[in-house]
């Protein structure tokens, strides 16, 4: 197995780069780290470009028997400690890093699940990830965000998913309003909360519709809000006036797969 001990390490280079936005869309890979993340890569067959791992885990672990799979040789690269704590983004890091290629991005006008939901300008990582969790525990396969949403394949989003990212599709809209639009012309109901909403969200049929979740300080933007079909309202009997985004977006969904049961 190829052992890497410089910093200056094309690989290396490669990965840091990769931490950046800018250049996660320039090579179409993203990073994830951690033996639970890479069984999930596996099991969903991401594509795996090289997977990496730290000295201390390899003289520690049989790598097939942790992971109860065959791995491609060519693609495993052992590296010295002291390199993957540079490379590594988590505090106590089991030593596992993976390089993956992103999955291709579906077109709006191909789209026909009974369910979406939408992220208008969410800002915090573990917001995005908390929802996507969330989405694929309600098998909600496809999710629409605006192109201000925070990234996705951010490391603090990714790690958050818990897995979810290999399963739920992210599909970054350039213009979240006009994707919006091309649904409802095909017969969707775009939900969206406000506090103006006539009716809660018990009393909304969820099927063939898009939940929209808005931006955490703003809510959901003014023309979208503006495209909505049905504005609901979490009803609380304390005083808190609003909820955590991915807590609402939580009890939204749920109630949705409530309907789905009965």
């Amino acid at each position: 197995m190829q052992i890497i001990s410089s910093k200056d390490n094309n690989i290396i280079k490669h990965i840091k780069k990769i931490k950046d936005k800018k250049y996660r869309d320039e090579y179409n890979e993203f990073i994830i780290e951690g033996i639970k993340m890479l069984k999930e890569a596996i099991a969903e067959k991401a594509e795996i470009k090289k997977i990496l791992f730290s000295e201390s885990f390899i003289k520690n672990n049989n790598i097939q028997e942790v992971l109860s799979t065959e791995i491609v040789q060519d693609n495993m690269i052992c590296v010295s400690d002291n390199i993957f704590k540079i490379i590594t983004e988590v505090g106590t890091p089991q030593g596992v890093l993976a390089i993956i290629k992103k999955y291709e991005t579906e077109d709006i006008n191909s789209l026909n699940d009974e369910i979406f939901i939408a992220l208008d300008d969410l800002q915090d990582p573990g917001n995005f990830g908390t929802i996507l969790r969330t989405a694929d525990s309600a098998n909600i396969k496809n999710i629409l965000v605006s192109r201000q949403t925070v990234d996705c394949y951010s490391s603090k989003v990714v790690r958050s998913t818990m897995g979810a990212i290999f399963r739920c599709k992210v599909i970054v809209c350039e213009n979240l309003k006009k994707s919006l639009e091309i649904l409802k012309n095909k017969g969707y109901n775009i939900i969206v909360t406000s506090l103006d909403a006539q009716k809660n969200i018990y009393e909304t049929d969820y099927s063939k519709s898009i939940i929209v979740i808005g931006n955490e300080a703003n809510g959901v933007s003014k023309e979208v809000q503006e495209l909505a079909t049905n504005k609901v309202i979490i009803p609380m009997l304390g005083k808190t006036e609003s909820l955590n985004a991915s807590v609402a977006a939580g009890i939204i969904i749920y109630e949705y797969v409530r309907q789905k049961i009965n």
